[in-house]
């Protein structure tokens, strides 16, 4: 989902061709986790999806967004605006999200029902806004080197603190909706701001560095963000074997050291992601025309959307944990073409319609000094 809009000739096409993968891999992930059986879940076929779900899913997406916040405040910046106007904008943008967040859930409980307390359910959406609102905190920091250590450090600082606040006995006090803002409350919750927020701030931390027009400098950008995200993941990797320096943690959901393997792995992929789309000619500042997964990736918060309800909703009820493992995989394959196909119906519709408004104004803009001159004699 892209979270901060970056417009025009500011886009970099290889972000998003990598949050198409993004889409993909969400789309994949919640297809396998709703429709397949029981049985198969125990299956490493299964297991492993599972791991890149939780490596190339929602962790691509918050890192994305906070490039998305750095490269499109300094846009503004460029285009005319102050910092501090910069700023406002990416923090209004942030609660905009918020809000889309719960309007989410209030769409899946009249189609779906459900208890009411869903409503407040912490998703995605909900993480995604309330980051990109302190994301925008640290952009009125004076220079590319002070804004990228503040973002490194607030994000290292959540990866750190993640175990000590899941474990926190004063949090307990907390109404169930606000605590699980932090940690799963009440026994359920997938994402909250600890360790999520992280993603997206150290997205935030590599775009201070991103953002330049010379092809060569950012070429050895992205050779320096991807040899950093290798020796990331890989000395997150080996320190899972040091001793714990926690009373209470686990690798798969609160672990620093998980943590800093995915953002390694992270920002590997968008070395991936550039030399894709160099060697396939569409290295992207204002490039027009788009790959299937760039247009996927362009239009992920529509699909997030609407396949979410149609996956897990009431729509197909009748497939939920029926099919078998390859069947469910082949079922992700199909509605992934139903998605693209409904992206692209959505970006032909809209462009016909800004072509009607354009041809409207037209008109009216054509008839009105002949009206004018009426009126004057």
């Amino acid at each position: 989902m892209s979270g901060a809009r970056v417009q025009g000739s500011d886009r970099k096409a290889y972000l998003d061709w990598l949050r198409g993968v993004g889409v993909l891999v969400m789309i994949q992930g919640h297809v396998i986790d709703s429709w397949t059986t029981a049985a198969d879940r125990n299956r490493d076929a299964y297991h492993w999806i599972t791991f890149v779900g939780g490596i190339g899913g929602a962790p691509v997406f918050l890192f994305l967004a906070g490039v998305a916040v750095v490269l499109g405040a300094e846009a503004r910046v460029r285009r005319g605006r102050t910092e501090a106007e910069a700023a406002a904008l990416a923090r209004r943008r942030g609660w905009q999200i918020l809000g889309l967040a719960f309007l989410f859930r209030l769409q899946s409980w009249i189609i779906s029902g459900g208890p009411a307390r869903t409503l407040l359910k912490v998703d995605i959406l909900n993480v995604m806004g309330l980051s990109m609102v302190a994301a925008a905190l640290f952009l009125r920091a004076g220079g590319r080197r002070l804004r990228a250590l503040l973002y490194a450090v607030a994000a290292v600082a959540i990866a750190m603190t993640t175990p000590l606040v899941r474990t926190w006995e004063g949090l307990a006090v907390l109404p169930d909706p606000v605590e699980a803002y932090l940690r799963p409350a009440a026994g359920a919750a997938t994402f909250m701001l600890f360790p999520w927020a992280g993603f997206l701030l150290a997205g935030g931390a590599v775009a201070a560095w991103l953002d330049t027009k010379e092809p060569g400098r950012e070429r050895r950008v992205i050779l320096g963000v991807t040899s950093a995200g290798g020796a990331l993941a890989l000395g997150g990797y080996l320190a899972s074997f040091l001793p714990a320096i926690y009373s209470q943690t686990s690798f798969w959901t609160s672990s620093p050291t998980f943590f800093f393997v995915r953002v390694g792995i992270l920002m590997m992929l968008l070395g991936a992601a550039y030399a894709w789309h160099v060697r396939h000619g569409d290295p992207g500042v204002g490039a027009t025309r788009r790959s299937p997964l760039r247009e996927l990736g362009c239009a992920s918060l529509f699909v997030y959307w609407i396949h979410v309800e149609m996956v897990y909703g009431v729509l197909s009820a009748p497939l939920h944990r029926r099919l078998p493992l390859e069947w469910a995989y082949a079922a992700f394959l199909l509605f992934s073409l139903l998605m693209f196909a409904l992206v692209r119906l959505k970006n032909s519709s809209g462009q016909k319609a800004i072509r009607y408004v354009i041809l409207a104004m037209r008109a009216r803009l054509s008839i009105w000094p002949v009206r004018s001159s009426r009126l004057s004699l």
